[in-house]
């Protein structure tokens, strides 16, 4: 029944501060729409971006910034992203590291965005 993915919200406790992580480290493209509301894309996806305290309804039953844990594939070698996000005083948490995905092996490192939510940034093995 179930196809794909189409969107995701993280709350968050700024929203600007969050469009500039995830363009600047990870560099997804920012989306503006309706009512001033905000969003990351990449690949066919985006993330919607909930300011703490004023969340679109209908919202999660307990939106808190700092509960999510992503995993992000990226076809550039992994060690040229650890490279880059050392260069931008981004620490890697743990990694690289064998991880299993979805559809196979995976080599992965964590960081955290500025709410602490855990992203994982892996390669397909």
């Amino acid at each position: 029944m179930i196809e794909g993915l189409d969107h995701l919200v993280l709350t968050v406790r700024d929203v600007e501060a969050s469009l500039a992580f995830y363009q600047d480290a990870l560099g997804m493209r920012p989306v503006a729409f309706a009512g001033g509301r905000k969003a990351l894309a990449f690949g066919t996806q985006k993330i919607n971006l909930h300011q703490a305290g004023a969340e679109f309804e209908p919202k999660a039953a307990r939106p808190t910034p700092g509960s999510a844990d992503l995993c992000f594939l990226t076809g550039r070698p992994l060690d040229a992203v650890v490279n880059d996000l050392k260069n931008k005083g981004i620490p890697i948490i743990e990694g690289p590291v064998a991880r299993t995905g979805a559809t196979g092996p995976l080599r992965s490192i964590y960081l955290r965005d500025p709410d602490g939510n855990l992203i994982e940034i892996s390669n397909r093995v």
